[in-house]
This record gives structure tokens, C-alpha cells and sequence, in this order.
């Protein structure tokens, strides 16, 4: 790291401390708190991996600062109530990484990338047993994925685990069954006339399903739920386009019309 680099940050705690000072400091600043941080941090978060996804390079920059200014945010808080600072978290994840490339920092060697992340997962595994010693539980496979994930990346995630842990079908086919036994359940629950809450817990098993389909497919699920939002996304506004040259909105429009246009615009993309 530079001089430079080490300036840019040092400026960046600097008006971190400042906005925060409760005699001169911004109101609404001073008011936050960890909690209430939380939903802006998943929000610019979102907006980093947007940037990415549209190769956007100048707006990567300016979302990236946006997320390093909210962990310097946690960690302005964190020191003011004697818990932790910025030095120390670099401190801890500097440590961390170290300890996670042995081939890099230390004498260990891997033949590849897969090498790698084995010995990665192997160590992430090391740090979960030892997180429920000290907390006095037994460790599970499945500690550490994160609550506040997307639910579809969180279902991916939970399912990972388990099958490093060898609870996962060998074959794509009993998914398949899977998937369609899950809707063949929800499509009983809702010709029976079964209530709002039975029908939620069926349409989320369909989902878990859809997921672990996904997975075995070798499919992002978060990614592909996502392209497909987009793709509905570009196809709906082309129809609000098509209908408003010719003098109509969609309130003014009917079903049938409007699935005729989608079928065009589908077909024009092939």
C-alpha cells in the first residue's frame, strides 16, 4: 500500500470521525447505529454487484467507496463504544488471510485453484468447530451461512453445505421427481382450498426445490432469478413502448393483446 493509499484512508476515517462528533457532527449521522445501518449497507452491496454486472467502471469506483464508507461507518461505532476500530478489523481479516494461504504466506503447496479451496473450506470448517467451543454447542455443517442472505442464494448455500457433508443425491434425476412432486403438493393445496399459510409453506418447498435443481445443474440460482427479473423486466417495457406508439397504455389494454406482443418481442430475440 502506498503513501498515497494510506493518506486517502487516513482522510476517510478523519471525516468518519468528524460526521459522527456529537458537538459539530451531522445529526442524522449521529443517530445511526448498527442496526440501523444494516439495511443501506445490503442495499449498497446490491449496488456494487449491479455495477459489475452492467461493466460499469465508473460506477463500480463510486459503489465501492459507498461500501467501504459503511464498514468504516460499523467500525467509527464500534470504537466509540470500546468494542473495536478500523485497525483492528484490517488487523483481523489481514490475520485471516494469512492463515487461509499457507501456499501464498507460508510453505504449503497446491497443484490448482481446486487444491486451493479445498484447503479454504477445510479451514473455514477449523474456525466453525472452534466458534461452537467456545460458545459451548456442537458444531453443525451448516454454522455461519448468514441469516440476512438473499433467501434463494441462502437456500444455495445451506444446500452446498450439506452436500459437502454428504447429504445430496448423486443423480439430477430424483430432483427432477423432487420438483415436480413439490408442485404436484402445492397444486393439491391450492385446488383443496387450503389456507394462505399452507399454500406459503408449499410454494417455499417448491422453491428449496427449484433451488437444489438449479444447483445440481450447476446454476446460480441468485444469478438466474435475477437475469430472468430482467429479461421480464426489458420484455414488459418493450409492451408499454409498442402500446403507447400506437396511442394505448397497458390499463387500457387486455391480456390477450398484450401476451400476443410478448410473443413477437420473444420471438424477435431468438
Amino acid at each position: 500500500m502506498s503513501c498515497r493509499d494510506i493518506s486517502a484512508l487516513d482522510d476517510l476515517l478523519d471525516v468518519m470521525a468528524r460526521l459522527r462528533d456529537p458537538e459539530s457532527g451531522c445529526p442524522w449521522d449521529c443517530e445511526q447505529t448498527l442496526e440501523t445501518l444494516l439495511p443501506y449497507t445490503i442495499e449498497e452491496a446490491y449496488e456494487v454487484a449491479d455495477a459489475i454486472e452492467q461493466r460499469d467502471t465508473e460506477q463500480l469506483v463510486a459503489e465501492l467507496g459507498d461500501l467501504l464508507f459503511h464498514i468504516v461507518f460499523y467500525a467509527q461505532i464500534l470504537s466509540e463504544r470500546g468494542d473495536a476500530d478500523f485497525q483492528k478489523i484490517a488487523g483481523r481479516i489481514t490475520q485471516k488471510m494469512r492463515k487461509r494461504h499457507p501456499h501464498v504466506f507460508g510453505d504449503v503447496n497446491h497443484a490448482d485453484a481446486a487444491g486451493v479451496a479445498g484447503a479454504w473450506e477445510a479451514g473455514k470448517s477449523d474456525e466453525r468447530r472452534e466458534r461452537a467451543r467456545r460458545e459451548g454447542r456442537r458444531a453443525s455443517a451448516l454454522d455461519d451461512v448468514a441469516r440476512a442472505l438473499p433467501a434463494l442464494l441462502r437456500a444455495q448455500k445451506i444446500q452446498q453445505r450439506a452436500a459437502r457433508a454428504g447429504f445430496d443425491w448423486t443423480d439430477i434425476k430424483p430432483v427432477i421427481g423432487k420438483v415436480r412432486e413439490e408442485l404436484e403438493e402445492l397444486e393439491a393445496e391450492l385446488e383443496g382450498g387450503a389456507s394462505s399459510a399452507n399454500t406459503a409453506l408449499e410454494a417455499g418447498d417448491l422453491l428449496f426445490a427449484c433451488v437444489n435443481l438449479a444447483r445440481h445443474a450447476g446454476v446460480d440460482a441468485e444469478g438466474a432469478l435475477r437475469n430472468a427479473t430482467e429479461k421480464f423486466e426489458n420484455r414488459f417495457r418493450a409492451i408499454e413502448n409498442i402500446l403507447a406508439d400506437g396511442g394505448k397504455t397497458v390499463a387500457q389494454s387486455n391480456l390477450e393483446e398484450m401476451d400476443a406482443l410478448w410473443c413477437e418481442i420473444k420471438a424477435e430475440e431468438s
